[in-house]
């Protein structure tokens, strides 16, 4: 594993610190954005040729929370505690994914120090996450309606709460199921884009974060090195171009980044399994499924892309768990107290131990050992339910015949009000050819960072670095 940490060039042509109004910006992060895929982004790639662009470093584990947060803060995980997108919460004895509290993230933010530079600094998050709570002006986060009968719903939470209305008027439900899950595709990045484009349009903020997934989808279904996932890369360039054009004629300062690269997979490992079958990892049972218990298992890992957080309740364990995973094929490293430290990431929220996986390689959440015995949930669309991450909650399942069938039943039901099940994801994991979570073994593979500014990054930028930098580039450091 590799990360360098050089600091970005002088961007001081971009702004005045000082001046009395500051740079208006635009920060798009583009998900999964590498050197590679921006050969087929056309209007992105002018704009990095007519400004600038350099590599960006990551984090580790270099996923999205994480990254996000080490951009806003310029702090690593050991610090802002976002140790992944998620992590076994020991106070309360589950595993909490996909949290949206922006209390969860310490730290001082970049709107905080923009704010003591210049009172009044506005800002909008669309998308962006850790949305609610966050002391921004604006702003717009995936956020489903959760009926009392059991029914899941497609909608936002916005602030102030009559952006809600103003934005379903004009564009429609936020587009959930296309956001992620076997029907995630370019609407849902499309109607971000249009959500963003009104915002500035009405509210003019002084800085706007727009959050774009789209490449997260087909790179995680086919790998980066597939024609879908180039034209994947195509679509959505061509879905910004008019984003590009309002900020452009706005005289808004455009920067592009992405929190990491997906790199190629073919081996996912089965690392609850191992502890499982070592008697370290125990489940309860309820009508003939299977429950991790996690306060009950002396270890057991919460799985995030290519990282694992290993939890061991007692110090005695933790040669037995190493024991465990020793001969399990794919894993690259097991970090302890040292190699945490090493990494940025020795913060209470980490896993005793943290596993990461080999560059061909990704961690499933599975613990059961016969699919008969898997939990309901494990068959749907269910990111708050599972105790890991489930990038085949992007497949509908290749082995039954009828899933088709089933889905439009569920959806049936669902649309004249009954309770419905909507079991379509497989147990196969072999699908996936594309992840990451790991430091990338090169530039071309890592994240990168454009700037619509001639010279204003250069080099190599540090992760640590984009709060800086970004108050630079605004007049306000």
């Amino acid at each position: 594993m590799t990360g360098s940490t050089t600091r970005t060039e002088n961007a001081g042509s971009a702004g005045v610190s000082g001046s009395t109004d500051p740079t208006p910006l635009l920060v798009i992060d583009v998900v999964g954005l590498t050197p590679q895929l921006l050969h087929h982004m056309p209007r992105l790639k002018r704009l990095a040729t007519a400004g600038s662009q350099a590599p960006l470093t990551t984090v580790l584990p270099a996923v999205t929370c994480s990254a996000q947060s080490t951009f806003l803060t310029g702090t690593l995980p050991a610090e802002h505690g976002i140790v992944g997108n998620g992590w076994y919460f020991r106070e309360l004895g589950d595993v909490l994914l996909w949290r949206q509290n922006n209390g969860l993230v310490a730290g001082d933010k970049l709107w905080d120090a923009a704010r003591r530079s210049h009172p009044g600094y506005t800002v909008a998050n669309i998308c962006w996450w850790y949305a609610m709570g966050a002391d921004t002006d604006y702003t717009v986060t995936p956020r489903p309606v959760y009926y009392a009968d059991g029914r899941k719903e497609p909608d936002c939470y916005t602030r102030p709460p009559a952006l809600h209305d103003e934005l379903h008027e004009k564009f429609g439900t936020f587009p959930l199921f296309h956001f992620w899950g076997p029907g995630a595709d370019l609407v849902s990045s499309q109607w971000i884009i249009d959500a963003t484009r009104h915002i500035i349009r009405t509210r003019t903020p002084d800085l706007a974060l727009c959050y774009l997934p789209h490449l997260d989808y087909d790179l995680q279904r086919y790998g980066p090195d597939d024609p879908r996932s180039h034209q994947a890369a195509a679509d959505l360039d061509a879905a910004m171009e008019p984003l590009l054009d309002d900020a452009r004629a706005e005289g808004r300062t455009v920067v592009a980044l992405s929190e990491y690269g997906i790199t190629p997979v073919s081996r996912p490992v089965d690392i609850n399994r191992a502890l499982r079958r070592a008697g370290l990892l125990e489940v309860h049972t309820q009508d003939g499924m299977e429950y991790l218990d996690p306060m009950a298992s002396r270890a057991f890992a919460v799985s995030d892309h290519q990282i694992a957080h290993i939890y061991v309740r007692r110090p005695e364990d933790l040669d037995a768990t190493r024991a465990a995973l020793a001969d399990l094929a794919g894993i690259d490293v097991i970090l302890d107290d040292e190699g945490k430290k090493s990494q940025g990431i020795d913060h209470p929220r980490a896993g005793e131990l943290v596993a990461v996986a080999e560059p061909d390689a990704w961690f499933t959440y599975y613990y059961w050992l016969d699919d008969a015995r898997a939990p309901d949930f494990a068959q749907l669309v269910e990111i708050h339910r599972k105790p890991g991450y489930d990038p085949v909650e992007l497949f509908m399942d290749p082995l039954d015949p009828y899933v088709r069938l089933k889905a439009a039943k569920a959806i049936a039901r669902k649309k004249i009000g009954m309770r419905y099940r909507l079991a379509v994801v497989p147990l196969d994991p072999s699908p996936i050819r594309g992840s990451h979570g790991r430091l990338p073994a090169s530039d071309e593979e890592g994240p990168l960072i454009l700037c619509s500014t001639p010279r204003a990054v250069g080099g190599r930028v540090a992760a640590t670095d984009v709060k800086s930098l970004l108050l630079q580039l605004a007049g306000l450091h």
